[in-house]
């Protein structure tokens, strides 16, 4: 009979920590918060049990709500950022919605993160009964359980009783704000009938009130921005397929080379497809992916990383990329940031690489301030004549703008130096060093077809290309662009043959 009721009293136990950790979890679930970085803002992430995705953008333009985006709802409220005008804000806002992907998978990764920290939270108060349970012994716990009977016993079951609901405090009322005075409606009943909204946008509803509906007008405008945005680079994608790029023979490796990105995140799911027609399984990033290196343009590398998710990735941080953000937000993404080390190739080979001096970072050389650019083309041209000294020739240097790498191909201690920073397409050069070995040098132009330091826009500012770079045995043996003009025809390059050595 005690051995039974020993094994009620662990069953009760067990249930009340499972009910006590659930209920602990899923509070501090639902009243926690995440800030994140979000389109270009701070952003503060929280979840909600409605099921809407809504997003608040603050006092001058509406917010917006998503409906049934899942069994969990969430509210993104947006914060600070960089931005000159509230039309620039718009337009970037429907440019990122062009292609939401990364924006999205954002999200769903720190409400993921918040479920399980929360569920490990509540898990760890849950097993405190158990604990407490196993530490009494037999003895003192029928001690306890005899205690519960008494007037005492009583009142201290009634206060741990009443003490989740004085920390609760259901009868606490909030305020009421102008949000709640506002109604929801939905695109297309804002636009009105003689509007027409891509499908997928008329669902969405905007919070409209005294104020914002004044910026009906930025609205639709965005949803315009969005609709060019999507078809330009959605069709620009569907043509890379169907594009005559050489293929890869038996036993060779293609990486795709992207450069001057800034920040034109639709060119991303281009740059990919021209990548898989071509039979590309590296890509090598060649910097200038921001404007200006801050964390509200993580948005850019949020996509870019998204894209090529399961392709090898290599990259250093172009003289826009300024400070060390860029680097260190890809490095965490997965990507080989290179630091001015010869590192081991997919193709086979080797790859040396280092940031733009004049940017964030100069390798294993951060700790020297004040470095030039010709001095830190001396140190690349160190580290390739160094490897090639112990019988490990550099295949390829990547950098920023390709005259970095001119030293080492004076010296005949590389085969291939890849750059950008001209948006001008140029080569393949060839440049033969001492004792005769011949190298290459090329220039991509700008991947983000743009003009300036941004590429923003609901098409390129100017004509956008990639780079094919073949390897074999090792050693790059040819290179070829292709070109997304900007009336979304296409141009691609004769594949040059290229014979290092």
């Amino acid at each position: 009979m005690g051995r039974r009721r020993r094994l009620v009293a662990g069953i009760v136990v067990v249930c009340l920590s499972v009910l006590l950790g659930v209920s602990v979890a899923v509070s501090l679930f639902l009243n926690s918060s995440r800030t994140t970085v979000l389109v270009g803002h701070d952003t503060v992430v929280r979840p909600t049990l409605e099921r809407d995705a809504v997003v608040e953008t603050g006092p001058l333009l509406p917010d917006f709500r998503f409906r049934d985006v899942g069994p969990v709802g969430v509210t993104l409220a947006l914060g600070k950022t960089e931005v000159g005008s509230i039309e620039e804000l718009v337009e970037r806002y429907a440019y990122i919605a062009g292609d939401p992907t990364a924006p999205v998978g954002k999200v769903e990764d720190v409400v993921v993160d918040m479920a399980v920290s929360a569920a490990l939270r509540g898990l760890g108060v849950g097993l405190v009964p158990i604990a407490f349970y196993l530490l009494l012994g037999r003895h003192r716990r029928g001690q306890l359980f005899r205690g519960l009977r008494t007037r005492n016993g009583i009142l201290a079951l009634a206060l741990l009783l009443a003490l989740p609901v004085l920390v609760w405090q259901p009868w606490e009322a909030d305020e009421e704000t102008q949000e709640d005075q506002g109604t929801w409606q939905t695109l297309a009943e804002l636009a009105g009938p003689d509007v027409t909204l891509p499908a997928e946008t008329r669902g969405i509803e905007v919070r409209t009130g005294p104020v914002t509906t004044e910026s009906k007008k930025l609205v639709l405008s965005a949803v315009d921005t969005y609709e060019k945005s999507k078809e330009f680079y959605s069709t620009a994608a569907e043509g890379a397929a169907d594009l005559d790029v050489r293929q890869p023979e038996e036993g060779e490796t293609v990486a795709l080379l992207v450069t001057d990105r800034h920040d034109n995140i639709g060119m991303d799911r281009v740059a990919r497809a021209i990548g898989e027609a071509a039979g590309a399984t590296v890509v090598l990033d060649g910097g200038d992916d921001t404007s200006t290196g801050q964390p509200w343009e993580a948005f850019s590398l949020d996509s870019l990383a998204a894209t090529f998710e399961e392709w090898e990735r290599f990259g250093i941080a172009g003289n826009h990329d300024h400070g060390t953000f860029v680097s260190s937000y890809l490095a965490d993404k997965g990507w080989t940031m290179l630091d001015g080390e010869v590192v081991d190739a997919p193709w086979g080979g080797t790859l040396l690489g280092v940031d733009d001096p004049r940017s964030s970072g100069l390798g294993n050389w951060r700790d020297e301030s004040g470095l030039s650019f010709t001095e830190v083309g001396l140190r690349i041209a160190d580290a390739a004549c160094a490897a090639e000294d112990d019988g490990e020739r550099v295949s390829t240097i990547l950098v920023h703008d390709a005259n970095l790498g001119r030293e080492a191909l004076a010296r005949g201690c590389t085969d291939l130096v890849l750059g950008g920073h001209t948006h001008v397409q140029a080569g393949p050069d060839a440049v033969e060093g001492e004792d005769g070995e011949v190298g290459y040098t090329w220039t991509n132009g700008t991947t983000g077809g743009a003009a300036y330091a941004i590429a923003l826009g609901s098409k390129p500012r100017r004509d956008a290309d990639v780079s094919l770079v073949t390897y074999a045995d090792g050693r790059p043996v040819g290179l070829q662009w292709v070109r997304l003009r900007t009336d979304g025809s296409w141009l691609v390059g004769d594949y040059s043959p290229i014979e290092p050595g």
